[in-house]
């Protein structure tokens, strides 16, 4: 596959977009290239195409300009090659509001246009993903468990499990692209015990790191000064237990960037910061995912995964 054959599996698989719709693409100058092939393939599909380039926000889940902001609650179909996350920004809560079917793609190089997740048969992961999210549903709670170290547990009771297919085809859906994932929100203040990320978290790492976790918080994080640095500069919001994934691309490898390892088929993820835009409470204007191999996942008394393989 090349640039513009992943192109053409976003705007017209994945978005299924039509003639005369309003596509508009958000990009940033370090990824103009991308949105540039997705403009041409939606231009192609008879779309009313429209490109719109700003400068990189500073981190995951910052909010663009007022007036891309704006734009985007207008548009149809929504598909932003970001330098960032704009998932979790409240534009892009606004714009699936108004009616706009929206996929973010933070992160997303030209090789991953063309390789790894972005090639999968993305109506077998739809199916993948509704199977276990109708597994999830009802679920009270959650506990994850590995050999290296891992020994969590959250409140998941009365939140919704988000599937992330990488078919968007209906009014107000949003996803990642590359997609495959089944997620969720867990209540606020609930979560506890031990993290050890050893697949990634924002790049794939040299050693494992901890998160040491109570009442909701990671009061400690070890293992990367840096880390640790870039979420205390954030606040205390930024220490919540915001998110809780189980990845289902079967075609997804851990390449240390985010957008693929969370999809990644064997592994789960836990997040830091806001979930505002998916069913939680926090704003915390960053959010971060830290990927975990080969766990034992458990959801009330089920066992969903053990050591990394998907048992339903």
């Amino acid at each position: 596959m090349a640039l513009i054959d992943g192109a053409k599996t976003a705007v017209n698989t994945c978005m299924g977009v039509k003639k005369g719709e309003v596509v508009l693409i958000v990009t940033d100058t370090e990824k103009e290239s991308i949105g540039r092939a997705l403009f041409e393939v939606a231009q192609e599909a008879k779309a009313e195409a429209l490109l719109v380039t700003m400068e990189p926000r500073g981190r995951h889940g910052e909010e663009p300009p007022k007036t891309i902001a704006e734009m985007m609650r207008y548009a149809d179909v929504i598909i932003a090659p970001t330098s960032y996350s704009l998932t979790h920004t409240q534009a892009r809560k606004r714009a699936n509001r108004a009616g706009a079917r929206i996929a973010t793609m933070p992160g997303i190089i030209t090789k991953m246009m063309s390789s790894g997740g972005m090639t999968a048969d993305f109506k077998e992961v739809k199916r993948g993903v509704n199977k276990l999210a109708k597994k999830l549903d009802g679920a009270k709670s959650v506990t994850i468990l590995t050999k290296a170290g891992t020994d969590f547990q959250v409140s998941v009771e009365g939140r919704r499990w988000y599937r992330d297919t990488g078919i968007c085809h209906k009014s107000g859906e949003f996803m990642n692209l590359p997609a495959g994932e089944v997620f969720i929100a867990p209540k606020e203040g609930t979560a506890q015990g031990k993290v050890v990320i050893d697949g990634a978290f924002w790049e794939i790492l040299e050693e494992p790191v901890t998160l040491e976790i109570k009442d909701g918080s990671a009061y400690r994080i070890s293992g990367s000064k840096e880390i640790a640095k870039q979420i205390s500069k954030q606040g205390k919001e930024a220490r919540n237990i915001a998110e809780v994934g189980v990845g289902m691309n079967p075609k997804a490898k851990i390449i240390g960037n985010v957008l693929e390892d969370e999809k990644v088929m064997g592994t789960v993820h836990v997040a830091l910061g806001d979930n505002s835009t998916f069913g939680g409470k926090v704003k915390a204007g960053i959010h971060v995912d830290g990927i975990i191999k080969n766990p034992t996942f458990i959801a009330d008394d089920r066992v969903i995964m053990e050591d990394g393989k998907l048992l339903v």
